[in-house]
């Protein structure tokens, strides 16, 4: 019984495994076909070519594109982990009236929808002649996230007090226990969040197609859209291209999983309910 109940296990994480690896080894086996074969549905291409991944470079800039995108990703990544991991510390280890329905209201914004707020943000960064910049696109990040403000909480509830007093005792100031105790202590949760919104942002396309006009300074969502503009609709439907662009950059964002998944898998396994 218990042999089989494993057998069965395994056979249906396995099958869940082939169905979300399928798209992407498909997108890969599709990026070596030519524009004739690329669908054909076989995963092992009939006529393999490397000429896609010459060409795309030459139609598009690319390499331009992955530039901006990696600077707006750092950024907004970095910016709010900070700001969440300083608020979520603040509720976490200070007593104060209020406590509570403060960070209830800070929860509550998690349920604006995107669309309440696209109008006045965009009115804004207009009025500071931020359209069309790189700024917009990450700069909101210095307010932090009511979602990772959340998940750093949780996590620095679940760290006992008593290496803070300690740190208190030995004259350490509010500044240096944040920085110097609670962070390295939370490492997991602060990977977490960035790897989150690194992922967020690398693949964001409804704030650069708001806020970026010009070509030069597209990221990879923008850049692919305006690549399948060009080459999906009412050209010659040079879908290799669009695959093969898809490939290249989707291929940092999984080896930054691989990199960081040891620290994602402890930092949600470790983040703790308490209230």
């Amino acid at each position: 019984m218990r042999r089989a109940r494993l057998i069965l296990t395994w056979t249906a994480l396995s099958a869940f495994a082939i169905a979300f690896i399928y798209p992407f080894v498909w997108l890969i086996s599709a990026s070596f076909k030519p524009r004739s074969e690329v669908f054909d549905h076989r995963l092992i291409p009939e006529t393999f070519t490397f000429d896609n991944y010459i060409q795309v470079w030459q139609e598009a800039p690319l390499a331009l594109w992955m530039l901006n995108t990696l600077f707006v990703t750092v950024l907004a990544a970095v910016a709010v982990t900070i700001t969440s991991a300083m608020v979520a510390w603040g509720f976490a280890y200070f007593r104060f009236p209020g406590r509570g329905a403060l960070f209830g209201v800070v929860l509550g914004t998690m349920m604006l929808p995107g669309a309440v707020t696209m109008i006045p943000v965009f009115l804004i960064w207009n009025s500071l002649g931020m359209v069309g910049t790189l700024t917009p696109l990450w700069a909101q990040n210095l307010f932090g996230s009511a979602f990772y403000i959340f998940l750093l909480r949780q996590f620095f509830l679940g760290l006992p007090r008593e290496p803070f007093e300690a740190a208190k005792i030995d004259g350490a100031n509010n500044w240096q226990i944040f920085t110097r105790v609670a962070l390295p202590l939370c490492k997991p949760a602060v990977v977490v969040t960035l790897l989150f919104e690194f992922q967020a942002a690398w693949t964001d396309l409804m704030r650069p197609l708001i806020y970026l006009r010009d070509s030069s300074t597209f990221t990879v969502p923008r850049g692919l859209k305006a690549l399948l503009d060009q080459f999906g609709f009412g050209g010659e439907w040079h879908w290799e291209i669009v695959m093969t662009a898809s490939v290249i950059t989707t291929i940092p964002m999984i080896i930054l999983f691989f990199l960081g998944q040891k620290h994602f898998v402890k930092g949600i396994a470790t983040t703790g309910s308490k209230g």
